[in-house]
């Protein structure tokens, strides 16, 4: 054989030859060590609470499977809207607004505050389930005053008159002032302002100053009242032997410089008529007269009469009358006359008597001589 050969064959043995798997006691209790704690480790992972596991079967799912939603989830997906469900819809000359009620009801002294907060049904539902309202308010007005609900001031469009925004307003019962109003034209702006600030302070001086005069003039018995405005510092000093001719109204006076400022405008005295008639006054006059202060001086006219003359001053005056019968008490005449009426009943339902006048028997008449010129009866 030769040398390659039992190479050959000498490699071929060894390769053969059993490998030695050690059986030490020492190698036996690491591989235990070891897989213990490989199950610990395996125990532990399948202890943890479960948070991953939805993603980590996402994973294992197939991509057209539902995905679980998670129980934080749920609640977003029941939670609704409230102002889809209860927008309501208000139609105002012929012009629909979807709006949210909770802006009126944060309102509540307004009239769509009050409509839609309190319990009591102010007005119902069309057949559509609209609800009609502001009669007489046009659409662009309406639109406007929507705005206060939502940022809490107006502005007055171009083409809408600042009388016609103000109407609307105390129909709707909204506040209309400086803080609400915003308004291009200042001039209307401020006279319906200088208005209502008139009617204010006029309230104050008819309870004040004018009521008292006129519950005096009632104690009386009269039904009328002629008020003088005087400044507070006019001084009315009248002779008692020479008094001023006043006429047949009985005069009375009030000193007041703010009510006579009041008065010095004539848009104050329509303000001041318009609250009077609200009262139930009638035959209101508002003016500005003449009125004697003190004697200048006195002459004599021939036949010994004295004419006296007094200093006059320009003062606004105020007239009105609470008399209910007014028309019956003019024009009065005193004279008696005989009455015409039947004071019997029997008299009254029995039939009229018929006066005949007696038959006189005929005269003889004598003929005169001259047939010609006839004579008359005697």
């Amino acid at each position: 054989m030769s040398d390659t050969q039992a190479r050959g064959q000498q490699a071929m043995s060894e390769s053969r030859r059993p490998f030695f798997y050690p059986d030490s006691s020492s190698d036996t209790e690491e591989y235990r060590r070891d897989s213990e704690e490989r199950r610990k480790r395996l125990s532990r992972r399948n202890n943890l609470p479960n948070l991953r596991r939805p993603n980590m079967m996402a994973k294992t799912q197939s991509p057209n499977a539902p995905i679980p939603s998670t129980s934080t989830d749920q609640p977003k997906l029941e939670k609704k809207n409230p102002l889809c469900d209860d927008r309501i819809t208000l139609v105002v000359d012929n012009t629909r607004f979807v709006v949210d009620p909770a802006q009126f009801t944060a309102h509540p002294n307004t009239m769509l505050g009050r409509m839609f907060s309190s319990g009591i049904d102010f007005t119902h539902p069309n057949e559509r389930g609209e609800y009609e309202v502001a009669e007489g308010i046009s659409a662009t007005v309406f639109r406007a005053i929507l705005e206060y609900y939502r940022g809490g001031t107006i502005r007055c469009p171009p083409t809408v008159s600042v009388q016609e925004l103000r109407e609307a307003c105390d129909y709707l019962l909204v506040p209309f002032d400086a803080n609400t109003v915003r308004c291009q034209n200042l001039r209307g702006l401020l006279h319906e302002l200088s208005n209502e600030g008139a009617r204010r302070q006029f309230e104050c001086f008819l309870e004040r100053l004018i009521l008292p005069l006129m519950v005096e003039s009632a104690q009386r018995g009269d039904r009328e009242c002629h008020v003088v405005v005087l400044l507070d510092d006019d001084s009315v000093e009248w002779d008692e032997e020479y008094p001023p001719q006043m006429g047949d109204e009985y005069s009375q006076t009030v000193l007041s410089t703010p009510l006579y400022r009041f008065f010095k405008y004539i848009e104050n005295r329509d303000v001041a008529k318009q609250v009077m008639k609200e009262r139930g006054l009638k035959k209101i006059r508002l003016g500005v007269e003449g009125y004697p202060t003190y004697k200048e001086k006195v002459r004599k006219r021939p036949g010994g009469r004295a004419e006296v003359i007094y200093n006059y001053v320009q003062r606004p005056f105020i007239h009105m009358s609470w008399e209910k019968e007014e028309a019956k008490s003019r024009h009065v005449d005193f004279q008696c006359f005989k009455s015409k009426s039947v004071t019997n009943l029997a008299e009254a339902t029995a039939d009229p008597v018929i006066e005949l006048e007696p038959i006189r028997a005929r005269e003889d008449v004598e003929v005169p001589d001259n047939p010609e010129e006839p004579q008359e009866e005697q």
